[in-house]
């Protein structure tokens, strides 16, 4: 809701000048920003990718604002970034996924979608035939076959570019790579560090950590490798790292007098 509109469905809930129900649309680029404001100056709250839906309550402008289908994260997208596309069966599981002209890894590049995007295809030789052009299957997937470990997935995603508010589109924040990696794993997460620390269950004091574990400090989220190494965005080092946990516990150290503020636990 904002203070001069809301989405119908909270009428029963929240008072609003003006009540508009919900326009379902998807995502047709690459990636796009949601902005908290409706300007490509305005800092980016998080991201969406190809294929994800996207509820309307509001267009002017050039700028549709409303939220996020997978999360419900409110916030401003260009109008022209949203559309009709046919009903996505398959997801990109790889880091990024090339979409070239013809189905030949020797033909030209036209697209590049980020992990987590979603796109409709049929099967072609060794290849994914989508509307813009073709995939190699081993860089996507049925979205129904969900994986089993999140932290392959985050593992993925090493070596990427920190940038806040991304979900993959040419970068990543410490929540995105979380969200993303716990989707992929048919796990719905949302966005930001402080709402996934409901996330699992608490992992009392002393039990030694295993991998999948959620490790969250002031601001901050990753996941852990195994018992003594950590997988994270981070802006120390501007890009998805695997650090020991202790460094990291160090590097904080000298700013907060307790550098980790919960650990949970996902998966069984």
């Amino acid at each position: 809701m904002r203070k001069d509109i809301a989405d119908i469905e909270l009428a029963d809930r929240v008072f609003a000048p003006h009540y508009a129900a919900a326009e379902l649309c998807a995502v047709m680029l690459p990636s796009v920003a949601l902005r908290e404001r409706p300007s490509e100056d305005a800092r980016a709250a998080s991201q969406l990718v190809l294929g994800e839906g996207f509820a309307i309550i509001d267009n002017e402008g050039g700028w549709a604002w409303g939220y996020g289908l997978h999360d419900h994260y409110v916030g401003y997208v260009p109008s022209d970034a949203l559309g009709e596309c046919a009903e996505p069966d398959h997801v990109v599981t790889a880091a990024a996924a090339l979409v070239f002209a013809e189905a030949d890894i020797k033909a030209p590049v036209v697209q590049t979608l980020p992990m987590g995007s979603r796109f409709a295809a049929t099967a072609d030789g060794k290849f994914l035939k989508t509307a813009e052009g073709y995939i190699h299957s081993r860089h996507a997937g049925p979205i129904g076959a969900v994986e089993s470990d999140p932290v392959a997935v985050a593992e993925r995603l090493i070596g990427q570019p920190y940038r806040w508010g991304g979900r993959g589109g040419e970068g990543v924040d410490c929540s995105g790579l979380v969200q993303i990696a716990l989707a992929l794993c048919g796990i719905a997460a949302p966005r930001d560090t402080d709402q996934q620390r409901e996330i699992g269950t608490d992992i009392p004091d002393g039990e030694p950590l295993k991998r999948g574990d959620l490790i969250f400090f002031p601001g901050h989220v990753g996941l852990m490798a195994d018992a003594e190494t950590l997988v994270h965005a981070n802006a120390h080092w501007m890009a998805v790292v695997a650090e020991p946990l202790a460094d990291v516990v160090a590097r904080l150290k000298p700013d907060h007098d307790q550098p980790i503020t919960a650990q949970r636990r996902v998966l069984a």
